[in-house]
């Protein structure tokens, strides 16, 4: 365990300093694109006018076969393609996996300045946040790298979700954590085989009318990923880092995948993977906040301007709790509008 006194300098000489915080850039979609593939590639500078995120995958969806050309290709992309204001990131391989090593040692080394996170899958502990925190520091040292490379742990494993706060401490490189529901139903053993989303067997029912158990009754589907959400919004906010939802498989239901993403933002969640197209735009609806709730927000903090005190609008009483909440609506909807007008130029062919 570091000293407070040490957490924030760098560990390696040479290395750029810590930051202090999480730079306030909003990520309502992560859109994963896979580098090896021309095709795709092609299109970046497209969706670059309308995502927050793009993110290059060398992870599961590439194939053995094409992991050094995904990563090579990865590269060249960072190093070559004008994304505007869009943030580029990068998710690597596991650390017990033959391609890690190289794909940290490239990207770093290579892309190091064009690229702002580096997405860490299946982490368990903060002993694995620590290993990469040194390795990239070394090679950003090496390097010559004038900012610090952030980190993303994806939360994957039961390990990862019982040791959830330590991760979210282990660094300051920490940028945040995203829930990867796949992989960690299958670590838990859970009985679905689905990509996110819930489970027609997880349910609850209402109590059986006039006591009669075989009589029609009212059955309502659970959300399988509730609690683990909820550990990791509250272990992400006590580190100061982002918490996201992950990825939702099944791309035909737009409708069920809008119900996930809003749950995960009134939960607390800043953002969700899109892993097609026709996602971009429910992340982008459903991260944004809704233009009535923003106008009610600005009229609450109006009232009470320095947030002390109580006041009475429209019979609902407003006090300081609810000031904190109507700030951070407020703020978020700020931020994001800068953002959407950064987008709206680039799209239009405007210098931003």
């Amino acid at each position: 365990m570091r000293s407070p006194r040490s957490f924030f300098e760098p560990l390696a000489i040479g290395a750029p300093q810590p930051l202090r915080a999480i730079p306030p850039v909003p990520s309502r979609m992560i859109h994963f694109f896979d580098p090896g593939n021309p095709k795709m590639v092609t299109k970046l500078p497209s969706l670059a006018t309308s995502v927050d995120v793009l993110l290059g995958n060398l992870e599961d969806a590439i194939e053995s076969s094409r992991k050094d050309q995904a990563r090579a290709a990865l590269v060249d992309v960072a190093c070559t393609t004008d994304l505007g204001t869009t943030s580029l990131w990068a998710r690597v391989n596991a650390l017990n996996s033959p391609w890690f090593i190289e794909d940290i040692t490239r990207l770093v080394s290579e892309a190091g300045e064009q690229i702002d996170v580096l997405m860490v899958p299946k982490v368990e502990g903060p002993e694995d946040i620590e290993f990469v925190d040194r390795l990239v520091a070394l090679l950003e040292a090496r390097a010559g790298i004038s900012r610090p490379l952030q980190l993303h742990a994806i939360l994957e494993t039961s390990r990862g979700v019982a040791n959830v706060e330590a991760i979210c401490m282990a660094s300051p490189r920490m940028q945040g954590v995203s829930l990867g529901p796949a992989d960690l139903a299958a670590d838990r053993q859970m009985k679905t085989t689905a990509v996110g989303g819930g489970h027609p067997g997880y349910l609850v029912r209402e109590d059986p009318p006039g006591g009669d158990v075989h009589a029609v009754r009212t059955t309502a589907q659970q959300d399988l990923w509730h609690y683990t959400l909820a550990r990791m919004v509250d272990a992400c906010r006590l580190a100061g880092i982002q918490p996201y939802y992950g990825p939702f498989g099944d791309i035909r239901d737009v409708v069920a995948c809008e119900d996930q993403f809003r749950n995960a933002y009134v939960m607390g969640c800043v953002g969700a993977w899109s892993l097609h197209p026709v996602q971009i735009d429910i992340a982008r609806r459903v991260f944004t906040p809704d233009e009535g709730q923003v106008a009610w927000a600005r009229q609450v903090l109006a009232a009470l301007a320095d947030g002390s005190g109580a006041v009475m609008i429209d019979g609902k009483m407003q006090d300081d709790a609810t000031f904190k909440q109507c700030a951070n609506v407020v703020a978020l909807a700020d931020l994001i509008s800068e953002r959407d007008r950064l987008l709206e130029s680039r799209s239009d062919g405007r210098s931003t």
